[in-house]
């Protein structure tokens, strides 16, 4: 025998065979010759015809010959990838391994026909390597598109709530801070209003994001630009306080921390001479959407909540969540089987569907077409601002370029790369091995320890790994996810009335909670209105476990421009009022037939106070007596 590369003979006619062959020759291009053992001068390399007809036989240059599962993990090994590498060196190490692999090699092989119709099932016909290209292209300019509605939608509000005259400051925390610890809470705060937290900075931050989100979405100097739009958004969700602690916000920061090593390395868009996507990000980005989905099923589950354990919480869930939308008015009144069965099929598509994440290409996009389908439905009846866009963004991981029509894909690469400024001089750079691994390491490290804590299962970690795990915490980059850990029953609503002569009392409305009970249930996303948010997690506590709302009454009495803004509608147009107080309030849903009598879209009942009567006395608050 005299090969000059190794040769892998199969048997030419067997379907299964030939699919697989067709997709290794893509990974281990010329480092591999293959061949029909029906080509060859039988026997060859002293091997008989039935024995080619039983398995695979990789022939080495230097004579040797290995048959089967070994032939195979051998063969696989001549591709630089480690993850190709992984499966021989078991192989070789690993006790059982060897016996278990070749049983299973011989299972396939007396089911050839079988296999080979699961293989085209779950892998598709197509025999190329996957590609990201154009996933990326689209990934990276919807990232762009949500980052401009976080930046703008913010702007909108920077200043009532954490301007100078706003609710709470920002120069405020950073002067307290300063004050206790120094600079050394650089490293608890990172943000960059440590330069500058005046309203001014805190505008130029928004105006930069904005601006940044433009030029990502155009393609300018991505990994730049994506760099600066993390930077610019962790330093406002940091000083944004309360109103910048909601999930989304640092699901954005997640995002958009692993698109910097995700994004091509090259100042001018030139689609045409891109490198290839790294591998390693795209799993990360897998991995992330395998945390997001699964957690939000873990941890309702392990909350211990009985309206989930029954199936019953979309019986609340419509009414009680914080913005909902007038579709979600509608699928409040769906009859209780149906709501079961809703709260079945999330479960489904939480707990088990994404495990077929790490399964092959058909299965991944099964998963991302049914995760899809939860956040359109999510998106349908709620109001949560950006987070469904960012969710199905990332499902778009889930896929290759061959996901997408070949009309399509042949018409886009065509426009795309006529949009292209760097000519053929683009170097085609990629992040070196030596950031991405660990980059990896520390992100899987760091997101183990987030999953096993939705289990609430308590271990005694070693002091370095807690130590470890709380330098990363403040970057808000490898979280832990799970909205809804427990189901609200009862909608309650605060509704705050202000007076000047302590009888007359006029209220307050916002711009879109409910308060009004003919108003109906607004259509308010992309757009979170943090405030109106806020109010909602304020009413499931008491007023002194939201320090802020006291800031809030505050700054209305003092007649806050800042923060009458944040409100629909004033009744004290003249001038703030001399007393305020909140009123809580159970809301519920009407029915049908009183919203066609009636007009009125809630109903409600009075609970009592949530904070007693306050006046002013100087510029501190003054609680009289209820």
């Amino acid at each position: 025998m005299n090969v000059k590369n190794p040769l892998l003979v199969y048997d030419g006619d067997c379907g299964f065979c030939g699919y697989w062959i067709a997709r290794w020759k893509h990974w281990t291009r010329e480092k591999v010759d293959y061949v029909p053992y029906q080509s060859l001068e039988i026997p060859f390399a002293g091997v008989p015809k039935e024995a080619f007809e039983k398995a695979v036989k990789l022939c080495l240059p230097d004579g040797r010959v290995f048959s089967a599962a070994e032939a195979v993990f051998r063969t696989l090994a001549t591709t630089p990838a480690w993850i190709a590498r992984a499966p021989l060196w078991l192989y070789k190490r690993a006790p059982g391994f060897a016996r278990a692999t070749e049983f299973i090699y011989r299972r396939v092989a007396r089911n050839r026909g079988l296999f080979s119709s699961v293989s085209r099932f779950l892998w598709g016909r197509r025999y190329e390597p996957p590609e990201y290209n154009l996933t990326r292209w689209f990934f990276l300019r919807g990232l762009g598109v949500i980052y401009l509605i976080a930046f703008l939608s913010l702007w909108t509000q920077i200043s009532g709530l954490v301007g100078r005259n706003g609710i709470l400051p920002a120069s405020e925390l950073i002067e307290a801070v300063k004050g206790r610890f120094g600079y050394e809470a650089v490293q608890y705060l990172p943000t960059l209003c440590w330069f500058d937290a005046s309203d001014n900075f805190l505008h130029f931050l928004c105006f930069g994001g904005t601006l940044l989100s433009l030029l990502l979405i155009l393609g300018f100097a991505p990994v730049l630009v994506l760099f600066l739009l993390w930077a610019f958004y962790l330093s406002l969700a940091v000083v944004g306080q309360e109103f910048l602690s909601f999930q989304w916000d640092i699901l954005l920061l997640e995002t958009g921390f692993l698109a910097i090593f995700f994004a091509p390395l090259q100042w001018l868009p030139n689609f045409r001479h891109e490198a290839a996507p790294s591998l390693a990000v795209v799993w990360l980005y897998r991995w992330l959407v395998f945390r997001l989905i699964f957690m939000s099923g873990v941890v309702k589950l392990s909350s211990g909540d009985p309206t989930w354990h029954h199936f019953t919480a979309l019986t609340y869930h419509y009414e009680t969540q914080p913005l909902p939308t007038w579709i979600g008015w509608f699928a409040h009144h769906f009859p209780g089987w149906c709501q079961q069965f809703s709260a079945g099929a999330m479960f489904a598509i939480e707990l088990i569907v994404p495990f077929l994440i790490f399964g092959p290409r058909r299965l991944r996009a099964f998963a991302c077409g049914a995760f899809l389908f939860l956040q359109m439905l999510i998106f349908l009846t709620g109001n949560y601002c950006f987070f469904n866009m960012l969710a199905a963004l990332l499902c778009l991981c889930l896929l290759d370029d061959s996901a997408w029509p070949g009309s399509w894909r042949e018409k886009l690469a065509e426009v795309v790369s006529r949009w292209t400024f760097g000519g053929t001089g683009n170097t085609g750079l990629r992040w070196p091995r030596w950031v991405l691994v660990p980059l990896s390491i520390v992100i899987l490290f760091m997101s183990n320890l987030a999953l096993i804590g939705a289990f609430r299962v308590r271990f005694a970690w070693p002091n370095w790994v807690e130590r470890t795990y709380a330098l990363f915490v403040p970057f808000r980059s490898v979280n832990g996810y799970g909205l809804f850990r427990v189901m609200t029953t009862a909608r309650l609503e605060i509704i705050i009335e202000g007076s000047n002569n302590g009888v007359d009392w006029l209220p307050y409305e916002f711009k879109y909670k409910p308060g009004d009970l003919k108003r109906h249930p607004l259509w308010v996303q992309p757009h979170q209105p943090r405030l109106d948010w806020q109010m909602w997690f304020a009413a499931l506590g008491s007023v002194r476990q939201n320090p802020w709302f006291g800031r809030f009454c505050l700054k209305l009495l003092q007649g806050s421009p800042d923060v009458l803004a944040l409100l629909g509608k004033n009744p004290f147009p003249e001038g703030p009022p001399r007393y305020l107080r909140a009123v809580i309030y159970d809301y519920h849903f009407t029915d049908l037939s009183t919203l066609r009598s009636e007009g009125t879209w809630w109903t409600r009942q009075r609970r009592g106070l949530y904070c007693p009567v306050l006046t002013l006395a100087g510029d501190e608050l003054l609680l009289l007596k209820p």
